[in-house]
């Protein structure tokens, strides 16, 4: 009996591992999606807006807009809007 107890106690806390693996992996993925998202909808979003500026690139080479203010911006990973400053900004290599 105790055997029987020690072994379905085994399995509960293997299962209860496995089950924490799993949401946290879901977690992760739902977390990433939606960043990905949140980052074409404001790249869509700016691309329609604001212009782009043609001839510079962000200090990792991302795609620049220029607000209705004359402000610089690039779109992160997680879709937020990134203020550059205009000496930070590089030339577009072809």
């Amino acid at each position: 009996m105790k055997k029987l107890t020690g072994m379905i106690a085994f399995t509960c806390l293997l299962g209860l591992g496995l089950n924490a693996q799993v949401k946290e992996d879901v977690s992760k993925a739902a977390t990433k999606a939606g960043n990905k998202t949140e980052q074409v909808a404001s790249k869509t979003k700016s691309a329609i807006v604001d212009n782009k500026y043609k001839d510079k690139v962000g200090p990792h080479g991302e795609t620049i807009y220029i607000d209705h203010d004359s402000k610089y911006y690039y779109v992160n990973k997680k879709g937020r809007k990134v203020y550059v400053a205009k000496a930070k900004l590089k030339d577009k290599k072809d």
